[in-house]
Formats: C-alpha cells, structure tokens, sequence
C-alpha cells in the first residue's frame, strides 16, 4: 500500500505548536495509517519551551515526525516585531518549504498540509504543487468570523481602524467597537495589516477551515460560519470544529507540585487563580495594585507573578537577573497574606490548578488556550485582555458566552486596586458572578461531550479525516 502523509505546519511559539500537536495526535488515533510530519521552524524571538516540548512529545508519540527546517539568513533590515516576525520568516522558508515538501512527496503521497494562520506564505507553495491545504485557526469561531471578515472591512472604508469610532456589525459576532479589534489591524499600511488581509483571503480558497471551538458553546458564530454569511465574495470552505483541544499528557505530581500540594489544603471552590500566560507581563506598579487588591478582596488566591519589564526597553531587568517576590510586591504582603495566598513565579501547571477542586475562578488574560482549558475545567472568569485579539475575545465571553465578568480598565490598559478588589469578590461571591458560574458549569458539560466518541467534534474530526483521505481540494 502507498503511504500517505499529512504535513502540518505551525507556528513555533509553544501555544500554537501545542494546539496543533494535539491535531497530529488525533490523525493518528483516528487514522494511524496517515504519516505525520511537523514543520518546526528556528525563530529569532522567544518562542517558550518548545525544544523540551517537542523532546516530550516524540519520546511518547513516535509516530509523529518533527522535522525541523534548517536556518536561513534573515536581512539585516527585517522588523523586529513579532507579529511581522511570525508572518515574515515563513516568507523567507518558502524555498526550503517547497523543497521539503518536494522531497516528502517522492516517498509517500501528501494528502493535506495544514497552515497556522502565521504560515500563511506557504499557501502559494502548498497551491503551486497543487497539495489540499487546511488552515487552523487556532482560537474559536467567533473569532474566525472576525478573521474571515476583514477582507470584507477592509473594502468597506480606506480609513485606519484606529482613526475611527464605531462598532463593526461582523455576521456571528456581537458588535465590536473599532478599539477592541486586534489591535494589528489598526493602521492599513503596516506589513502586519497587510498579512492579516492576505491570510483571511487565502483562508477563503482553502479545502477547509479549522477552529478550535465546539458545538453548545459559541453556537451564534458557528451557525453564521457554517452558513457562509462571513465570506460575501464567494463560497466558504467546510468548517471543522475539533475542540476544546487542550494539552494531553502533560501529568504533574500533586505531591510533588508547590501549588498543588497548597491547593490540597484549601476548600472547595474557595481559591481564585490569576495567571497571564506566556507573555502576560506587568509593570512593577501594576503588580503592586493588584497585590492590594487581592489582599483587600479578603478572597483565597494563587497568583502567577513574572518579573516586571525594565524601565529601558533596550535593556532586561535587573541586569538579567530574576527579582525576588519580596523586591516586587508591596512590603510585609506575602507574610500578610500567606494563610490565604500563595505566590509563585514565573510558571505554574495551569490546567491541572484548573481542574483541582479547590479552585473556584480564574483572572487571565483571554488568550484562546486559556479560555478552553477555565471552560472545560468549569470554571468562571474575569476577563484581563493584555495583547493581541484579547480585547476582542472578551467582548465574547462576557457579553455573548456570558462565561467571564469584565474588569474596568483605563485607555493605557492599568486596573486599580479596587476594581480587582471589587470584580474578584463578585466572581468568588456575587450576584452575577453566580450567574457566570453557573453558565461555565453547563459548558463545561457541552466540552466533554463534544470530544466523547460520537460527539460533535468528533464527528467533525471524522469529516476532515474523510476529507483528506480523498485528497479534496
């Protein structure tokens, strides 16, 4: 029998290549006679630990190959910025992406590649060998419906979204003022806006689309894409919703974990989790607010807490060298506080805190994996957009999921002491944090079903597969 092979291509930055890992374990599972091959690209920007990661997952999933590319020369003048990084430095790979793929193909039938939306730049190479190529994106549908629509914002005004005070009225999505789009796609000259509008129009031309998102949860925006109301210069391609893929074999020592042996000792529901992510970093200030906040909220908490960034942003902080807990939050709070708190730095198991029964509520900063993992986990949010589509996906979970409580910000982004005070008692206490924890309970439900065998995201997943083995274009 011919061998086939799916060639997937991520984004190297641990929560992309993650998310689209767990697709490499599900083609196996559900068709183990389909070769899998991961893309792993250098990057000259700080990508979080992939290397042990992917060390990880070939020690217990060998059928999975990662072939890392080999290094290019990137021009001298290139930007800096990550977002231009991430779009760019595919770019610069087509050549060898070509080759790769060229190479593969003379020993085994490529049936699919699938794209990260940052490695958009492969479509053109993916089209020219005349390979089906998916795309994943890798956050939920009402943010596809964004995606899928910017071809159709861009043609409606020549203004810069940032110069203009108004609320899109996107198919699927409930309005979205023009401040809490990704904040990307701001100024239309930017090579950053520019990607964005090529990749949503090459996402239009694809053999399918892929979100990570499951049925019972965003069903406004799945109906709106499975209608096709986002794309209105033509068809749409199938939508597959495989989620929520969360990480899996990721295990953690409860007795041997500092925040999960503290979290032993705690009561039900009782412990609010304040966690941000990779990048999810805060001026000193900041962190000092909200120190005075968790502590007047008289509320039990588990707070993930990285190093300020340095006043000179040439320069890192404190010469490179990590500042204690004590040089970062207010004097006298941890001994203050260390019946009901516990502060650690840097890094913390979040899914296995989520699903521990003492934790009752989440303080994050909206970031897609994040709010999958608090959802499957049942448990509510308050919702601290920082960077990227953040903004945009609170507008989601708190108005139209109703799973998060939103927090007052000031235009720079800065929350006070007793807004968190105030919004951290209403999750753990409150009238409508109630409300919102009820409603997360309920999801929580719908998320386990959809990846039970026969659930809707298994059925969807059985469609790509299907899909692919035909090799539709």
């Amino acid at each position: 029998m011919e061998s086939a092979t799916v060639v997937l291509y991520p984004c190297p930055i641990i929560g992309h290549l993650v998310s689209m890992v767990e697709i490499a374990k599900l083609i196996h599972i559900h068709n183990p006679l389909l070769s899998v091959v991961v893309f792993i690209t250098p990057a000259p920007f700080e990508t979080g630990s992939t290397y042990k990661y992917i060390d990880n997952v070939s020690a217990t999933n060998p059928s999975i190959a990662f072939h890392r590319l080999p290094t290019v020369s990137i021009p001298p003048d290139f930007s800096s910025d990550f977002i231009d990084l991430a779009f760019g430095i595919p770019e610069l790979y087509n050549t060898v992406v070509h080759d790769t793929l060229v190479t593969i193909s003379k020993k085994s039938t490529i049936k699919a590649v699938i794209l990260d939306f940052f490695s958009n730049a492969a479509f053109r190479v993916a089209e020219s060998l005349a390979l089906p190529t998916y795309y994943y994106y890798t956050s939920g549908a009402s943010g596809l419906c964004e995606f899928l629509y910017l071809t159709t914002i861009h043609s409606m005004t020549s203004k810069n979204i940032k110069d203009l005070d108004i609320y899109f009225d996107i198919p699927g999505m409930p309005p979205i003022h023009a401040s809490d789009m990704p904040s990307v796609m701001f100024d239309r000259q930017t090579d950053m806006y520019k990607n964005f509008i090529d990749t949503s129009s090459n996402m239009a031309k694809s053999s399918g689309l892929i979100a990570n998102s499951f049925a019972g949860f965003e069903e406004r925006a799945i109906n709106t894409l499975r209608k096709g109301e986002c794309i209105t210069n033509g068809p749409t391609p199938p939508i597959y919703l495989i989620g929520p893929l969360i990480v899996s074999g990721n295990r953690v020592d409860p007795s041997e974990n500092e925040c999960l042996k503290w979290l032993n000792s705690q009561p039900s529901k009782s412990v609010v989790l304040l966690c941000f992510g990779s990048m999810g970093v805060f001026k000193l200030e900041q962190l000092k607010e909200m120190a005075i906040g968790l502590e007047r909220s008289g509320q039990r908490f588990l707070w993930v807490v990285r190093d300020p960034p340095s006043d000179d942003e040439n320069k890192s902080n404190s010469g490179g060298k990590e500042l204690s807990l004590e040089a970062i939050l207010p004097e006298g709070f941890l001994d203050r506080t260390k019946e009901k708190g516990l502060v650690v730095k840097n890094w913390a198991p979040q899914p296995a805190i989520l699903n521990h029964d003492s934790v009752g509520g989440f303080v994050c900063h909206c970031g897609w994996n994040s709010t999958l993992e608090a959802v499957a986990a049942g448990v509510p949010m308050v919702a601290w957009p920082l960077y990227a589509e953040q903004k945009m996906n609170r507008v989601f979970l708190v108005q139209e999921l109703k799973v998060a409580l939103a927090l007052k910000m000031s235009l720079d982004g800065f929350v006070m002491a007793e807004v968190l005070e105030e919004m951290v008692r209403e999750l753990m206490e409150g009238v409508e944090g109630r409300t919102v924890r009820e409603r997360v309970l309920e999801i929580s439900v719908k998320a386990k079903s959809a990846m039970e065998d026969g659930g809707s995201s298994r059925v969807d997943f059985l469609k790509l597969i299907q899909s692919i083995d035909l090799g539709l274009r």
